[in-house]
């Protein structure tokens, strides 16, 4: 097959494990900053380009898409879809997941464990109601685009919640929704990431912080360590990812007293777990797509 992994860093540890794994498994492979890419849009004629020169004849797409460049990568993706192109990682899950107040919902209409949140505008005056509804202090607040553990703060006492709906506000006027979560306590500091490749979880771990922070994650200097998940944690990471729509993905979650909690369904999970768990993902996610691509590419000539 012939396939393109969009990614804008070509350096990149995933990139360079799906490129070495596709290429070993006989594919041709070519990485494409998407960034550099432009849509064509005209009757019938969808095209992607890339300097110039019409991208096609790939049999499938593997996104990896920035969330700093989620508007434009998924505008990418769908340009591809449209030319008929098998793609790992739909255009519409990946939005999904990156809005945080769309997963919430997503999650919770499914039956997902998910912490007690909250949505308003940064200047919202309504604070102490919002924190009310979570049970009082302390809060976790969130943008609702942030990611990788940026954006996210520990509001200790309602003064402070106050300050820090105010800063985002400040810092970002465009109407952006700021979540507010419940403080899980037995879990601060410590979080579960489950690697999950076609409804199945291929690879975990825990994550805990290496210093006070509350946020365990790996780009935040957390420290990571192989686990084995219970059964209830592995249903309701697969639960989770087929809410978005997700066939390869990273659900983040915490043990709560109530059971796992998702915190969130991340569309292109970096393969750091591969380092920490010594499990191999990138071959189950190459395999997966060579099936489900030449699946439907035979189904699209028969239906031709």
């Amino acid at each position: 097959m012939r396939i393109a992994i969009l990614s804008n860093g070509p350096g990149n540890y995933s990139t360079k494990r799906l490129k070495r794994v596709a290429l070993d498994r006989g594919h041709e492979v070519d990485v494409i900053k998407y960034r550099d890419c432009y849509a064509s849009i005209e009757k019938s004629q969808p095209l992607v380009l890339h300097h110039g020169h019409p991208l096609v004849g790939y049999d499938a797409i593997i996104p990896r898409i920035a969330s700093s460049m989620t508007k434009y990568g998924s505008a990418i993706v769908r340009q591809f879809e449209m030319q008929g192109v098998y793609t790992l990682t739909s255009s519409i899950s990946i939005v999904r997941s990156r809005d945080k107040l769309r997963s919430m919902q997503l999650l919770s209409r499914a039956g997902v464990g998910i912490p007690k949140t909250v949505v308003a505008r940064g200047g919202s005056t309504e604070v102490e109601d919002l924190i009310d509804q979570l049970g009082g202090t302390p809060v976790i607040i969130k943008l609702a685009r942030g990611t990788h553990g940026n954006g996210v703060v520990l509001a200790d006492t309602k003064k402070a919640a106050k300050s820090v709906l105010q800063a985002f506000y400040v810092m970002d006027q465009d109407g952006t929704n700021i979540l507010l979560q419940e403080f899980v306590k037995e879990s601060a500091g410590e979080d579960i990431r489950a690697f999950v490749v076609g409804g199945k979880v291929i690879a975990s771990m825990k994550r805990q912080s290496l210093d006070d922070d509350f946020r365990s994650n790996l780009h935040q200097g957390g420290a990571g360590e192989a686990i084995k998940l219970t059964d209830e944690e592995r249903k309701t990471a697969i639960k989770a990812a087929k809410s978005m729509g997700l066939n390869v993905c990273g659900v983040d979650m915490m043990r709560s007293a109530r059971g796992p909690l998702v915190l969130e369904v991340n569309s292109s999970p970096g393969f750091g777990i591969e380092k920490v768990t010594n499990r191999d993902v990138a071959t189950p996610i190459i395999e997966y797509l060579e099936m489900n691509a030449r699946r439907r590419n035979k189904k699209d000539k028969i239906g031709a």
